[in-house]
């Protein structure tokens, strides 16, 4: 379907965007399917450039290092999602006004370095360097390739469209520790693993310099479809980050609920990525069954996205969030409640399911709720507190491992996700535009936001 409506005239020339605009893009995952094939294979090779981490990196701290201490070893983790978390932040707020495609290049810069330093590493605080040039990559690639995708589809299929995204995303994950797991075995733990992710990410800078598409005027011709359907033409500045952050971490009770949802979850994958390694190691299992353990865990989570990201587009995104962060909970206690292997297979599928119903869908709220113009700074703020999750968990969950070990710190990541899924039982309402019964806060109070300084009508 064709989602683009002709623009006035005054619309095409300066705004406040900053920049000229051209005509209006077609809207639609029909119309942009080429350009939304290549982003789904970037944010493939984004999954690939971490997933070999996941796996290669925890026992490297012990056979290479000497590490034995779990909270030191972890200590990777939080500084990967503090240096995610904040580049998240200022990668949605740029890409708003410059543009995707350019932010996605730098991120990709990034990860050469991570990668050599890790092979070269002699000591394991510069494994933590390494990690936040790692978490820059992260969070100007991948926050931008979704974005990116959520700019070509329009209002239409979003949440199918943010369910490729995280499914491409996490089947790379998954590869890549899959691969990684085989090449540990083979030939050690350095560098084989880590020369596959320089190959992937050169691969990944190549396809993105060349055939990917700016999308940002996609965002801007659904802002501009938006305001002519609704009949109030006045455009929607970019909203303050103070404001932003403000609106999303409290004002709007329903994207309190995301954001804690999201930050939560991230207590759940790092001790998939970091505790269950030491958890099976421990108790004799090899690189390669630990390897193919956590692979089926994020395929289960990237296979399962598309299915999910489709359903929310059917049912609203409520039901499978709320139900997925169950499923998490659900999953780490069978996990760390028994011993028999094929129990932890069950845990790990169960996982990898919850995630899928959670995860994407979590995204997808946001572009429900925020005005194209400022979706990619609201994403940013959601994705601080998405990812500040790797950067607390792994900190507060290590601490109880010194005091209780890696079991008790597994029960208590169980507890956490379980209260998680009350908060959105309790507090968070549809926001489906079809299905939803309230609009977002912002409309009520457009002075959360940000002023329409060009509206006939002054704020309430």
């Amino acid at each position: 379907m064709n989602q683009s409506q002709p623009v006035p005239a005054e619309d095409q020339g300066s705004s406040s965007y900053g920049t000229s605009q051209p005509k209006p893009h077609r809207l639609g995952l029909r119309e942009n399917w080429r350009q939304f094939a290549l982003y789904t294979l970037i944010t493939l090779l984004i999954g690939m450039t971490i997933g070999v981490e996941r796996v290669a990196l925890p026992p490297l701290a012990h056979q290479a290092f000497g590490i034995t201490s779990v909270l030191y070893v972890v200590s990777f983790l939080s500084a990967f999602g503090l240096v995610k978390s904040m580049m998240n932040l200022v990668a949605g707020r740029l890409s708003d006004r410059r543009g995707r495609k350019g932010i996605l290049l730098v991120g990709w810069a990034f990860a050469i370095p991570y990668a050599l330093i890790i092979i070269f590493a002699t000591a394991w605080w510069q494994v933590i360097v390494a990690n936040l040039f790692l978490g820059v990559n992260q969070a100007l690639t991948w926050t931008m390739s979704v974005t990116a995708k959520i700019d070509l589809v329009g209002p239409i299929n979003r949440g199918l469209a943010v369910g490729v995204d995280e499914s491409a995303g996490y089947v790379g994950v998954g590869i890549g520790g899959f691969l990684a797991g085989l090449l540990v075995t083979d030939y050690g733990l350095r560098p084989t693993p880590y020369l596959l992710a320089i190959a992937v990410v050169v691969l990944g800078m190549l396809v993105t310099l060349g055939p990917a598409k700016e999308t940002l005027h996609f965002a801007r011709t659904e802002s501009t479809n938006q305001a002519h359907h609704t009949g109030n033409t006045a455009r929607q500045e970019i909203p303050k980050l103070t404001r932003l952050g403000a609106y999303m971490s409290w004002h709007d009770r329903s994207m309190f609920a995301v954001c804690q949802a999201g930050f939560l979850n991230k207590f759940a994958d790092s001790l998939v990525a970091a505790f269950f390694p030491l958890y099976m190691l421990a108790r004799g299992i090899s690189l390669a069954q630990i390897g193919l353990l956590v692979g089926i865990y994020a395929w289960v989570w990237g296979v399962g996205q598309v299915a999910t990201g489709a359903l929310a587009d059917r049912i609203g995104r409520k039901a499978p969030i709320t139900l997925g962060t169950f499923f998490i909970a659900a999953g780490l206690a069978l996990f760390v409640g028994t011993n028999i292997h094929t129990l932890w297979l069950v845990a790990m599928i169960l996982m990898g399911a919850g995630m899928a119903l959670a995860y994407p869908n979590l995204i997808t709220t946001i572009g429900d709720t925020a005005d194209p113009v400022w979706r990619g700074g609201a994403l940013g703020v959601y994705r601080l507190w998405r990812d500040g999750g790797y950067a607390v968990g792994p900190l507060v969950l290590g601490a109880i491992a010194v005091v209780g070990g890696v079991t008790a710190a597994i029960w208590t990541g169980a507890a956490l996700l379980a209260v998680s899924g009350l908060v959105l039982l309790t507090l968070f309402r549809e926001t489906d535009p079809h299905r939803r019964k309230h609009e977002p806060a912002w409309k009520t109070h457009p002075e959360w936001v940000a002023p329409q300084t060009h509206s006939a009508n002054p704020d309430p």
